[in-house]
């Protein structure tokens, strides 16, 4: 372990602390050679600064944490990819955490990474999270939180999202023009937000082109990450639904365990029944038939959200008003095989 100290750098060179600790931060006061001869035995005693000073100097960081609910969803690996990236652009260090969609595991984590000190909270919402006095309280002590994908409409902070509500109604539209009729929804849990704006465009959608909505085509998937719930559903509907035409999935998991089941049972997609995704995993390319599906760009999700975040930091950290804002980001229709007879 490296221990050297400032003292021992000036003493090498037969300066002051003071000196040395100008030159290392780039006074002007210091001339350039100076400046050269510590950076020099800096670099040859191996002299690392002691973050955790720094730090108390500063009153910062330079760490962000992040919760997700989930890594092995794809749309979760791109969101990481887009933080991870832009934090390291912009000099910061990353913290993930995993809620594995728990309530209390997420309240525990965000207490945590409070405790740590970190400049600022990212966070996607468990399936489970229906109180947010956690999130409204750390906002309140001035950690700044800005959530992605799974939000609260509830939560005065900045937000970066997709129109989920337009993203269903798009899908289930574009069904209809298909010639789709009888269209199921393997909807997820009844909690979060985004499930509730997938299932409300699925409905208006069909009210919209004269489809009359029939609830017991509606089924929920209380883990909607996972493709057994689609592969239970879709067993349990073509027994109690077997005349249906189309399924749309709340995610692409969910439709790779739709067509997993189709595909074992002899069931053709999409000549009997069309499968529609939601978020453009990489999977979906893989599965046969391969998967039509909503494309939501996680990656730019996840650099817009560490962009808003640190600015939020900063105004903070100079004492300036915080101005939440909303970034919607846009979606698209990728038309693949499980919808194209």
């Amino acid at each position: 372990m490296n221990d050297t100290k400032l003292i021992d750098i000036a003493s090498a060179l037969g300066i002051s602390v003071t000196t040395v600790s100008k030159a290392l931060k780039g006074y002007t006061d210091i001339s350039k050679a100076t400046r050269a001869r510590v950076i020099e035995m800096a670099e040859t005693m191996n002299y690392i600064p002691n973050s955790v000073a720094v730090n108390l100097r500063t009153n910062e960081t330079k760490t962000i944490g992040v919760i997700i609910p989930a890594t092995v969803h794809h749309f979760f690996s791109s969101v990481l990819n887009g933080i991870l990236e832009e934090a390291e652009k912009r000099g910061y260090l990353v913290i993930i955490l995993q809620s594995n969609e728990k309530y209390e595991l997420e309240k525990k984590q965000l207490a945590l990474l409070i405790q740590k000190r970190v400049d600022g909270v990212l966070m996607s919402l468990s399936n489970e999270t229906d109180d947010f006095t956690h999130i409204n309280e750390a906002i309140r002590k001035n950690t700044p939180v800005v959530l992605f994908d799974k939000i609260a409409k509830r939560v005065d902070c900045s937000k970066v999202v997709i129109n989920d509500a337009k993203a269903a109604y798009d899908a289930v539209t574009y069904l209809i023009n298909k010639g789709y009729k009888k269209i199921a929804h393997f909807r997820g849990s009844y909690v979060p937000q985004n499930s509730i704006d997938r299932f409300l465009g699925y409905k208006r959608a069909l009210e919209a082109h004269g489809i009359e909505y029939d609830s017991k085509l509606v089924y929920v998937c209380d883990n909607n990450t996972d493709f057994e719930d689609g592969y239970e559903n879709a067993q349990k509907i073509m027994t109690e639904n077997p005349d249906i035409d189309a399924i749309f999935a709340i995610t692409d998991l969910v439709a790779i365990g739709i067509i997993k089941y189709f595909n074992e049972a002899g069931i053709k997609t999409p000549e009997q029944v069309a499968v529609f995704g939601f978020s453009n995993w990489f999977m979906s390319t893989v599965i046969s038939p391969k998967l039509t599906t909503i494309d939501q760009p996680g990656f730019e999700m996840g650099h817009q959200a560490v962009s808003l975040l640190i600015d939020e930091i900063m105004d903070i950290k100079e004492h300036r008003p915080v101005t939440h804002q909303i970034i919607e980001l846009p979606t698209r229709i990728i038309e693949r095989e499980s919808t194209v007879k």
